[in-house]
């Protein structure tokens, strides 16, 4: 690769979607410049670079762009092959991949949008069926100290910029506990292994000023 390479992120602080690139590029270690966007003012460089969603986060790449996180995710495990994020096996990647969606599509829908929509009685409905989707990851961590084995791999990055420092920062704002100890010990266990990490470390967002804007993005969703 070039000495020289222009690598840009365009993100927002409390993105679940930005953070998990920044942990990937960190855990490469690639540098690159950061660009924080504004929610309800997107730049026009946003608005050039992803004309059709106009969303975060975007990846430019030696003046290509490269846009859905998973995707880009990918796209950053092939082109700096060091500390590898995607299993090797066809048949683990493949796992990777279809949990990894589990999460982007089924578990923030039923942990956060219809939930931030519905009354009491069905956040309980909802976090009952939470619990039940995100069973299956608890399962796939039992004797692994992450999803990628001994190292952090692409579920890592994907379940964890999404769950515990997201959703559970959404949930703590609504006074609603979906996830216990007793009831999921691998998942706890893998959160404090994800807390050890230096490259995640640096890229979870600050609690108190998350759940604030968690609060604010429920209301959104609420009154749109």
């Amino acid at each position: 690769m070039a000495e020289k390479e222009e690598v840009k992120l365009l993100g927002i602080w409390a993105s679940p979607f930005s953070r998990r690139i920044e942990m990937a590029l960190k855990l490469k270690g690639i540098p690159y410049d950061y660009v924080e966007e504004i929610l309800e003012h997107k730049s026009p460089l946003l608005l050039a670079l992803n004309p059709i969603h106009k969303k975060v986060p975007v990846l430019v790449h030696n003046g290509k762009t490269i846009l859905e996180s998973q995707v880009i995710l990918e796209y950053i495990d092939e082109t700096w092959k060091q500390n590898p994020i995607l299993p090797q096996d066809p048949y683990e990647r493949f796992k990777a991949r279809f949990l990894g969606k589990l999460v982007d599509e089924q578990i923030i829908t039923a942990g956060f949008v219809s939930m931030a929509r519905a009354d009491e009685k069905g956040r309980e409905a909802l976090a009952e069926q939470t619990r039940e989707l995100i069973m299956n990851l608890e399962k796939e961590l039992v004797g692994k100290d992450f999803f990628g084995g001994k190292s952090v791999g692409f579920l890592d990055l994907v379940a964890g910029s999404m769950i515990p420092f997201c959703l559970e920062r959404g949930w703590e704002g609504i006074g609603l506990k979906v996830i216990t100890e007793e009831k999921f010990p691998e998942y706890s266990r893998w959160v404090k292994n994800l807390e050890k990490i230096e490259a995640v470390k640096d890229c979870i967002p600050p609690r108190e000023k998350h759940v604030e804007h968690m609060n604010y993005m429920g209301e959104r969703i609420r009154s749109a």
